[in-house]
């Protein structure tokens, strides 16, 4: 990728269990070969457990809890999906939020798949342009937000830029948008 996010520390936020983990995978990889460093989150230190579906697959290392960081650590967040991934965070007050955290800061958030639940929980889509799963879209118009069926969708009408998309067939669309994004961010 030609853009360069040399010097920029990106959070992503995972549960101990369910992420998708092509949707954190591929995104982590992304912001790597643009220069980024990845940070792994999650609701405390240790194991995470990623899936391929329902299928456990690769486990990776969380190093920070949500408690011990804030968005001013970080030029930006990705919230993968999986259906238990959000789902679990939702009910973590500390992810939900160091997630609202980086709507109060301006900074970029890209989520795919089941990841807006938090947001909804975060209470930070109302009156956002989004994509997501097509069964959380209930969810996010209840929420306030306009749901779209694009593969990938860039909001900056609110506080932040938010990106999102589908599915992990939106992948290469979704890493692109969430490079650009970053890159837009100065500090």
């Amino acid at each position: 990728m030609a853009t360069s996010l040399n010097g920029k520390k990106i959070a992503f936020l995972v549960a101990p269990e369910g992420v998708e983990q092509v949707e954190l995978t591929e995104p982590w990889e992304a912001v790597e070969r643009a220069g980024a460093t990845p940070e792994l989150v999650s609701t405390e230190v240790g194991k995470v457990q990623g899936f391929n579906h329902l299928t456990p697959a690769d486990t990776f290392e969380a190093d920070k809890a949500a408690d011990k960081v804030s968005a001013a650590d970080y030029a930006a967040l990705v919230l993968p999906g999986g259906v238990a991934n959000p789902d679990f965070l939702r009910t973590n007050g500390d992810a939900v939020a160091f997630a609202k955290d980086f709507f109060d800061e301006g900074k970029p958030v890209a989520v795919i798949c089941h990841g807006p639940w938090t947001l909804v929980e975060a209470d930070v889509v109302r009156g956002r342009t989004m994509t997501s799963w097509p069964s959380v879209k209930t969810d996010l118009v209840n929420a306030g937000a306009n749901w779209v069926d694009d593969e990938v969708v860039e909001c900056s009408r609110g506080p932040n830029t938010l990106v999102s998309s589908r599915k992990p067939d939106d992948l290469p669309a979704f890493c692109k948008a969430l490079i650009e994004a970053v890159a837009k961010v100065t500090s």
